[in-house]
């Protein structure tokens, strides 16, 4: 059976859709100030892999685990409900992009699974 990342449509895919997600988080009130000072490019070329990664696809992931990686933002007063905006948009983008709603469930449920660790708790 395909895996997550190949059922959502593979690289293209995630390409996409992380591109729709950090047009999103640069709108958005609730966080777009915990991205003032970041090197976007970047930012996005690391989550592009993360995602992959995480979805099961090839792993190219080098970046910080995500405890140490969101520390200075847990500093910042990062909390749940900013966890729960950046999931929310996550889901939004990737229905902006036709993907079905069990496979945005999945998606939604790998994000969750890095809570505890992205709040540092």
């Amino acid at each position: 059976m395909n895996n997550l990342y190949e059922q959502l449509g593979g690289s293209a895919a995630v390409d996409a859709a992380v591109d729709v997600f950090y047009r999103k988080v640069l709108s958005d009130d609730r966080i777009s100030s915990f991205f003032e000072g970041v090197d976007m490019d970047g930012q996005i070329a690391k989550q592009k892999s993360f995602l992959t990664m995480a979805f099961g696809g090839p792993v190219n992931y080098t970046g910080q685990d995500m405890r140490r990686a969101h520390a200075h933002l847990v500093q910042r007063g990062l909390n749940d409900s900013h966890f729960d905006a950046v999931v929310e948009i996550l889901g939004a983008s990737l229905a902006e992009l036709g993907v079905a709603p069990d496979l945005i469930a999945q998606v939604a449920a790998v994000a969750e699974s890095t809570r505890a660790d992205v709040l540092n708790r």
